[in-house]
């Protein structure tokens, strides 16, 4: 008999239906709408979700973003290097120049090698000529004009009547624009 009445005291729990018990803020036992906690809850949930959702898009971005710039800071790491030795190659244009003006072909084949060697390595660096000549359109975006000349035709004004200076490119970007002379 012992065991019927522990059964039935677990029996005799009262059932809400949509409902239950809770304590309030004074400890007094409050009927509270089941339905609505769960309606709550959900809510709840659902606005956490958004939040990660959100938060995952956003970190999403900021991995593709990083790994741009990483990709661009790599092309671009060896920059100030290339720039350094610009005026050296320079230099060496130069110099080719007035070898080839002396005639002494051994001394000329000799240089024209090192030259060819010197500037196949920047190359395989990725530094590129910027391409401009004399009688091409003057374009603020790729050369620096340092001085205007009254031009000695009508086709040469605006254009580009002499490069003082070669200009290059890393990848897509210019790292010394060429310098030039432009008819005015």
């Amino acid at each position: 008999m012992a065991t019927d009445n522990n059964e039935n005291i677990h029996d005799n729990k009262p059932e809400f239906d949509e409902q239950t018990l809770e304590a309030n803020a004074n400890g007094e036992q409050v009927i509270v709408d089941q339905l609505s906690v769960e309606e709550q809850l959900r809510e709840d949930l659902g606005k956490e979700k958004d939040k990660f959702l959100r938060l995952f898009a956003e970190f999403e971005n900021f991995k593709k973003r990083n790994a741009k710039e990483r990709i661009d800071l790599f092309k671009t790491a060896n920059q100030e290097v290339l720039l350094a030795l610009l005026p050296v190659l320079d230099d060496f244009d130069r110099a080719m120049a007035e070898i080839s003006k002396a005639g002494d072909e051994n001394l000329l084949k000799g240089v024209s090698l090192i030259h060819d060697k010197f500037r196949n390595t920047l190359s395989a660096k990725g530094l590129e000529q910027v391409e401009v000549k004399a009688g091409d359109a003057f374009d603020a975006d790729f050369a620096e004009a340092i001085t205007q000349i009254p031009a000695s035709s009508a086709e040469l004004k605006g254009k580009i009547v002499d490069v003082i200076e070669k200009g290059y490119k890393l990848g897509d970007k210019i790292i010394r624009f060429p310098k030039v002379v432009t008819g005015q």
